[in-house]
């Protein structure tokens, strides 16, 4: 039998395990009564304000230093401000409250509540894994109809907290790989609803910390590999034989950043967990600025905006904007067998369908097999973003003598261009001597040397701006260009596509919300006029770094998208003539790619010669979708065509917040423009300051 002796012991144990903390409810209470806000505290515990707005509510606790800090402030603020003049006493916490979250309409399931896991940021100490007793259960019901009432997706830390979107903090008991993979699927009911009515619902994603990683036996980084694409665990991994062991499946890319384990679908239920691994770098800094170091509630945040916003991260950005291709326009849907009345899989129209298609000739690259067994020998699509200098003898006098070089740039003028977008959905047929149609999608043998520009401004029919010497291939948009022109054109020959379609608009349509919903997150909204735009913009990377790493991951979503319709092989041992693993895409498109970019460079020359019109004013310089300009000052404002009631003349370049509208990219001397030119150098790459360097289409 225990003597007291042991009794006390094991109660003083219990005691130092539990945090000595005062309810959620005191420490505001508490925090309040001194006159400092949660901003100061976060500061002074070196943490984020939600963070300090979790600790009084319920939602998390601290852990060590933090815990130690914090238990001293509030002792003392304790001992300052009683309750009603009361001494005041610390009450050790039990285990952390439940968040409840938002009030929900009451529901008689008896289901609903027994499924949904405690919501918790730091569980309290856990037993042995043998003897783990069953998580406990919210009280809370989530709304009717509601399968995935804790978000899209969790971030997992080290000490098995699970913080999703909204501040909700999940326990998750998962020590392995395998675990992890079964607790989402089976307890934290995350997951997306589906963005069309013939799609799938989208994959819970996990994204798993450095310190999860560890704990779940994976390597805190991957090394050995040059490209971060390589990184994958050997086969022989103990984790990986876990997973193949519990009857779990890893895609042919393997464990690597962005692992998906699933096994077949059973019934109507897809089995399939995304992982996301912090530290092997899943998250790019170049897409995700600032991302992978923030504290896990806050990459929720930012993953989670996204995820609702775009669609949950399936990859990199490239690979989410291809994926959101599909699943606003899923390739099959249900219909119903005439001859034995069940319901089977069927072509959803316009979309691109389930087998992949190869590209006419001219619309291949130069190591794709159709292009290596037929010996094509006749000449490739060349539909580029510019990369344009004019020559420094075209520059007048009286340009030389502006003080300044004013960069603009187009608002994500890939996603611009995708609008009302018509593109080929069925396979290319080829014509001899065809008459030109501007309303068919497809690849043209035709010969604009004939057509005679302002040596002033880039030819529109080539990436280099330089006019075409002969018959050269090119997408329906830039021969339709010739033709608005006032220019004949007589195709030699052609690929053309019968069955065609909007594809991309459900794509378009989605991006661009995102993209003015969250610039206006950041104080650009639409009602802004020029300068208060221009000085909400010079500000707007200052207000918000999550909303700001958002903003950038919808950019390259959509640059990293259209790269994707024609992407190329990769790897040292890859020969010319195989077939690579994207061409098994429907998705690889590359002739939808070339009328996305094919349009951008038409709409951009179409400003230009607008803004010659209506200002006289020839560009320095244009790279992708930056142009720069010689100005009297330094604001855009200084040289952009407005009518005399004040609004901008339609035609040229407008400041504003939506795609196609510009923006200023940088400011610099006349002379610093007129340096870079003589030496060959595209001052619209540098205009920005720092030698940065734009993005160029993918």
């Amino acid at each position: 039998m225990a003597t007291e002796e042991e009794l006390f012991a094991n109660i003083d144990a219990l005691l130092k395990e539990e945090p000595q903390l005062p309810p959620p409810a005191e420490r505001a209470r508490l925090r309040e009564a001194a006159g400092i806000t949660r901003a100061r505290l976060a500061t002074a515990l070196k943490t984020t304000t939600q963070t300090v707005k979790n600790y009084e509510n319920g939602r998390s606790e601290p852990k060590p230093p933090r815990l130690e800090a914090y238990q001293r402030l509030l002792k003392v603020w304790a001992a300052k401000y009683p309750v009603h003049g009361a001494p005041a006493a610390l009450v050790p916490a039990a285990a952390p409250q439940t968040f409840t979250g938002p009030a929900a309409p009451e529901t008689n399931d008896p289901q609903a509540t027994a499924q949904a896991p405690m919501e918790l940021e730091r569980p309290a100490p856990r037993p042995a894994a043998s003897s783990r007793r069953p998580a406990a259960k919210k009280t809370a019901q989530p709304a009717v109809g509601s399968r995935f009432p804790h978000g899209p997706l969790a971030v997992l830390d080290g000490d098995g907290c699970a913080y999703g979107v909204d501040g909700i903090v999940l326990d998750c008991p998962a020590r392995t790989v395998v675990e992890l993979v079964e607790w989402t699927l089976r307890e934290s009911r995350l997951g997306a609803p589906k963005l069309n009515r013939y799609g799938k619902d989208s994959d819970p994603l996990i994204v798993v910390t450095a310190a999860a990683a560890v704990k779940l036996g994976l390597p805190e980084r991957l090394e050995g590999h040059e490209q971060r694409r390589s990184l994958r665990l050997p086969a022989d991994h103990p984790v990986v034989k876990q997973v193949a062991k519990a009857k779990w499946q890893l895609t042919q890319r393997g464990f690597g950043p962005w692992a998906r384990i699933y096994r077949k679908v059973q019934g109507r239920e897809r089995q399939c967990v995304q992982l996301a691994i912090l530290s092997w770098d899943a998250l790019d800094e170049r897409s995700w600025p600032g991302v992978a170091e923030m504290e896990p509630a806050d990459i929720a945040r930012v993953l989670g905006v996204y995820a609702q916003r775009v669609i949950t991260p399936r990859g990199s950005t490239a690979v989410s904007g291809l994926e959101l291709m599909t699943a606003l326009r899923p390739p099959t849907k249900p219909e119903r067998d005439e001859e034995t009345g069940n319901w089977v899989s069927g072509h959803n129209p316009g979309s691109l369908g389930t087998d992949p298609m190869d590209p006419a000739p001219p619309e291949a690259t130069a190591e794709h097999p159709v292009v290596v067994n037929s010996g094509w020998s006749g000449g490739f699509l060349n539909e580029e973003a510019y990369q344009w200098v004019r020559p420094v003898d075209l520059l007048t006098d009286e340009e030389c003598v502006l003080p300044y070089a004013v960069g603009l740039d187009l608002n994500t003028a890939f996603l611009a261009a995708a609008a009302r977008l018509v593109v080929g959905l069925s396979a290319p047929d080829h014509f001899v001597g065809p008459k030109f149609n501007p309303k068919i999608p497809g690849s043209w043998l035709v010969d604009l040397s004939h057509v005679e520009l302002d040596p002033r401004l880039p030819s529109p029919f080539t990436p280099t701006g330089e006019r075409p010497t002969g018959p050269a291939w090119y997408q329906t948009h830039t021969v339709a260009y010739a033709q608005e022109l006032g220019y004949n054109v007589a195709p030699i020959e052609a690929y053309l596509r019968r069955e065609t379609g909007a594809y991309l608009d459900p794509w378009h349509d989605r991006l661009k919300t995102a993209y003015v919903d969250t610039l206006a997150d950041l104080g650009v909204t639409r009602d802004l006029d020029g300068r208060a735009f221009l000085a909400a913009m010079e500000q707007h990377k200052q207000a918000d770094p999550a909303m700001v790493a958002v903003l950038a991951a919808i950019k390259a979503t959509v640059k990293g998208g259209v790269g994707k319709l024609r992407e190329r092989p990769q790897g040292k041992s890859y020969k010319e003539g195989e077939r690579w693993p994207a061409l098994e895409r429907p998705t690889w498109r590359p002739d939808i790619r070339a009328a996305v970019i094919s349009k951008a460079r038409v709409n951009m020359h179409r400003k230009l010669r607008n803004m010659v019109e209506l200002t006289g004013l020839f560009p320095l310089a244009v790279l992708s979708d930056c142009v720069v300009y010689p100005s009297p000052g330094e604001s855009p404002l200084e040289f952009l065509p407005y009518a005399a009631s004040g609004k901008p003349q339609p035609g040229g370049f407008r400041l504003g917040p939506t795609p196609g509208l510009a923006k200023l990219e940088g400011v610099q001397s006349m002379l610093w423009a007129v340096d870079l030119m003589e030496k060959g150098l595209n001052p619209a790459r540098h205009i920005k300051g720092g030698d940065a360097v734009l993005d160029e289409g993918e």
